[in-house]
């Protein structure tokens, strides 16, 4: 049985990585011709109303009382929410402007960010190979900043921060991983909607009811955002964040690929060769995570 339940999770993280490496990328491609402000609106409100249901579905209403009764844990909430609202607008902008391995460039230093922001946050201790990780990706950083400082990917490094302090935060509050997510997103909710009406008065919105079609293929930004989550964060349950940790890079690797292959975005020789430390870096990380599991 912990085999199975084991087995069971490498596939749901596997899953969730996949799609949020393949198929986010390219839905968000897709409807990138709305443009990002009101993909993003669609994003925070779509992402609320499948959360909503959710939480009906799994009766789980009695978590979500609970932490908005908690004022410590809501202020906390409302800092990372404003962390996962960063992170999603970053992704959808770069998405949306032949960014994507920049993006990725963030996705792949991430988990090694986390390590470090751990070992400030929280003394967590770092043994050599994830010391020499941290170092690489800092190398990485500061070799396109010194070699050619308009070549450095900004997008990436914000989601990289956005989401590793997100996860930071997070780490600190420990509630329920789609609840949490759910208060989270209410507290975007209303931004989202005025957003929208400002939108909708200067006849700038494309998701009208004279397009239905177009109406539900944005209303998908809700699921599109929620169902890997919730593939994810149940492999993590099942098979802990080590396994799921090395499966993650299923993520920036495929982005990379879809980037470079499919939508043949620009990628120099400068910025070539700090991928390439970053890609020594994960290796070592990996393999520390392995020989640890």
């Amino acid at each position: 049985m912990k085999n199975q339940n084991f087995n069971k999770g490498i596939t749901l993280t596997a899953l969730g990585s996949f799609w949020w490496g393949v198929i986010g990328v390219i839905y968000f491609k897709y409807i990138s011709f709305v443009g990002p402000i009101e993909v993003v609106i669609h994003r925070c409100v779509w992402t609320s109303v499948v959360l909503i249901i959710s939480t009906f579905y799994f009766s789980k209403w009695n978590i979500f009382f609970e932490i908005i009764s908690n004022k410590k844990k809501l202020i906390w909430l409302f800092f990372s929410g404003f962390l996962i609202f960063i992170n999603w607008a970053t992704w959808i902008y770069a998405v949306g402007t032949e960014r994507i391995i920049d993006a990725s460039f963030g996705y792949f230093i991430m988990p090694i960010l986390s390590v470090f922001l751990g070992y400030i946050f929280y003394g967590e201790k770092i043994n050599k190979k994830r010391g020499l990780s941290i170092v690489l990706v800092l190398i990485s950083i500061l070799f396109l900043l010194f070699l050619n400082f308009d070549g450095i990917p900004w997008v990436g490094i914000i989601v990289a921060l956005s989401w590793g302090f997100y996860n930071l935060l997070r780490k600190k509050i420990n509630v329920d991983t789609d609840v949490g997510l759910l208060v989270e997103s209410l507290f975007i909710f209303p931004f989202a909607l005025i957003s929208f009406f400002l939108i909708f008065q200067n006849n700038l919105n494309d998701f009208s009811l004279s397009n239905p079609p177009l109406m539900l293929i944005l209303m998908l930004a809700g699921p599109m955002t929620v169902i890997p989550l919730f593939m994810y964060v149940r492999g993590v349950e099942l098979c802990g964040l080590g396994p799921t940790g090395m499966i993650f890079y299923i993520t920036p690797t495929f982005q990379f690929l879809l980037g470079f292959f499919y939508y043949n975005e620009p990628f120099s020789f400068e910025k070539s060769l700090s991928f390439i430390l970053i890609w020594i870096a994960v290796v070592i990380y990996l393999k520390d995570l392995y020989e640890k599991n």
